[in-house]
């Protein structure tokens, strides 16, 4: 993953806990990068380990604290860097999870060697979408109901986020139903 990721990890620790508590979670992933370079490639088990470290620290299951970044990641991360990419996504929470499929191309036509999920919509109604969602990382499911769940309140949308197929319980690929 690019070491924005590791960065917005960290930001949303040390916002929420503190400086001190990050250096102990960094620690007990064994990790001794100083600073993470935004546009810089890390492995996925950097990420993975620093979430596992941060369920350990702060006592909170590693699926909550993936939905809290993924909020953290639409709501700060990407307003702060993407905001103009973020704009033209939409004008509201159904045209921009309709047109999610293409956010990522955009993306990486900035990001070159980027290796994003892939979204599909399934359906539409007047309130709700059905997403499709497929990555080749494991176990991110959390954090695509965060992604949403902020993308909500980016909008300023009362929503709900379902997942309704689970490929780890054997589904071809997860998915989930935002309603509002």
């Amino acid at each position: 993953m690019y070491g924005m990721v590791n960065k917005a990890v960290e930001d949303m620790v040390i916002s929420g806990y503190g400086e001190p508590v990050w250096e102990e979670i960094k620690a007990r992933a064994g990790i001794d990068v100083e600073v993470f370079v935004s546009n810089e490639g890390y492995p996925d088990e950097m990420t993975y380990g620093l979430v596992s470290a941060a369920s350990e620290v702060l006592n909170i299951p590693a699926p909550q604290i993936l939905e809290a970044f993924g909020e953290h990641w639409v709501l700060k991360t990407a307003m702060q860097g993407y905001g103009d990419m973020m704009a033209a996504g939409g004008k509201n929470l159904r045209e921009f999870l309709i047109n999610l499929p293409d956010f990522h191309s955009r993306v990486s036509m900035i990001l070159p060697h980027l290796a994003p999920p892939h979204f599909a919509c399934s359906g539409a109604g007047e309130r709700w979408v059905r997403l499709r969602y497929v990555s080749h990382r494991a176990g991110l499911a959390p954090f695509v109901v965060g992604l949403f769940r902020g993308l909500a309140k980016m909008f300023h949308t009362e929503a709900s986020v379902r997942q309704v197929a689970d490929k780890s319980a054997g589904a071809e690929c997860d998915e989930f139903l935002v309603s509002w």
